[in-house]
């Protein structure tokens, strides 16, 4: 499975960006999905997930009632609306797949076999 994502930018604090991410395969709807991000000089930290069908989301603290992850299996897409963004968001943001019918909403980066090339976020003060 390749993964794309797009839709990182510039951002002032407070603003809100939706992060998108397109798979290659249309088995898509068999993998519960991630999204990770890494600023400089720092581990690549969960963000969210979500089952492969859609019904259950996990969230990290740092970004439970500002992010939202969600899928759209017809169009093989998995999204992360980013909203209220502060500074320290900034990141480069990857997606990430589990292995095929894994179920639940997995959080460590052990439990995805696929990752995006990633996209940078960068929210000023």
């Amino acid at each position: 499975v390749q993964l794309q994502a797009s839709g990182g930018g510039l951002v002032q604090a407070g603003g809100s960006l939706r992060l998108s991410c397109v798979a290659s395969e249309r088995a898509f709807s068999r993998h519960s999905m991630g999204w990770f991000r890494q600023a400089p000089g720092k581990e690549r930290e969960f963000a969210a997930s979500i089952s492969w069908s859609g019904g259950s989301t996990y969230y990290a603290d740092s970004v439970k009632g500002r992010f939202t992850i969600s899928r759209d299996n017809s169009k093989n897409t998995v999204y992360l609306h980013m909203n209220n963004l502060k500074p320290e968001d900034s990141a480069v943001y990857y997606c990430a797949g589990s292995r095929p019918g894994h179920s639940g909403t997995p959080y460590r980066t052990g439990e995805y076999d696929y990752w995006g090339q990633g996209t940078q976020v960068t929210v000023s003060s």
